[in-house]
């Protein structure tokens, strides 16, 4: 009865996995084929898709999952927040299976456009569905996006460590999943040209083999002719583990704990003998 109980429980946790993954990835990838393929939108139009589809992924998922909707989340949480290691897999491979799914319904929705945009399928479209070094425009190396991985999605597991540490200030009225959106958003904005700000090794993979198996035979690689697939992946799950024991080190350790009263937010104690 107990592994029944815990088997039906990891379905719906896979199941809302999946589902919040995809909803993630319909925004992201649709967005990205309308800016890049019809030249509808711009940048900003990306930023602010992808930090919205991370919001209404994480509605989507988050009571039966805890929404990670990636696998550098799955495996910050597992270290440092005790996530059970046997789920982890099973998760990365629900996120990147619904990832695959919302590349495919992308690209079936709009093979009309980037037929006409790119009828050889290059690169000048692969970019839909995966990232690129440089966006495929400037010149940056593995190494170079490499660094930029580990960065952005250091930055991303710091934040959502912050946001949601309930020792800490936590948006109240469920806003978390707003904040995190929002956080997408900024990363976009601000660290997007030297790799694309993948920060999820679901995102790229799952696409980057939905656009392989229709059309995009130079999907692993970069413009470069250089095997690129695997740094979205390697750099995302590093800089996952390294944002999180940042914020661990540097603000969770010094938190009040449940039975001590925190500080109010804004305000500064006073110093002893002082009003």
């Amino acid at each position: 009865m107990v592994r029944s109980r815990w088997r039906n429980s990891m379905l719906g946790e896979l199941s809302a996995e999946f589902a919040g993954t995809l909803i993630l990835i319909l925004f992201g990838c649709g967005v990205v084929a309308q800016v890049v393929a019809a030249e509808l939108g711009d940048h900003d139009s990306i930023a602010w898709a992808w930090g919205l589809g991370v919001t209404l992924g994480i509605y989507v998922a988050g009571r039966l999952s805890g929404a990670h909707l990636n696998p550098a989340v799955t495996l910050a949480l597992a270290v440092f927040k005790g996530f059970e290691w046997r789920k982890v897999l099973p998760y990365a491979a629900a996120q990147t299976a619904g990832a695959f799914v919302a590349a495919l319904l992308v690209r079936w929705n709009y093979s009309e456009v980037l037929a006409q945009a790119d009828p050889e399928h290059t690169f000048k479209t692969q970019i839909v569905f995966s990232t690129l070094p440089g966006n495929g425009t400037y010149p940056i190396s593995e190494f170079g996006a490499l660094r930029d991985q580990i960065i952005g999605t250091a930055i991303l597991l710091f934040l959502i460590f912050a946001v949601t540490d309930l020792l800490n200030t936590p948006p109240g009225a469920n806003l978390a999943a707003l904040i995190i959106g929002l956080v997408v958003v900024a990363i976009g904005m601000a660290w997007g040209v030297d790799a694309g700000y993948a920060i999820n090794p679901a995102r790229d993979l799952g696409p980057r083999l939905a656009s392989y198996l229709t059309g995009y035979g130079e999907a692993w690689r970069d413009q470069y002719g250089n095997l690129y697939f695997w740094v979205p992946i390697v750099g995302p799950l590093i800089g996952g583990v390294l944002g999180a024991w940042l914020y661990k080190v540097l603000v969770g350790r010094f938190l009040p704990q449940a039975d001590e009263k925190p500080q109010e937010p804004g305000r500064v104690p006073a110093p002893e003998g002082g009003r």
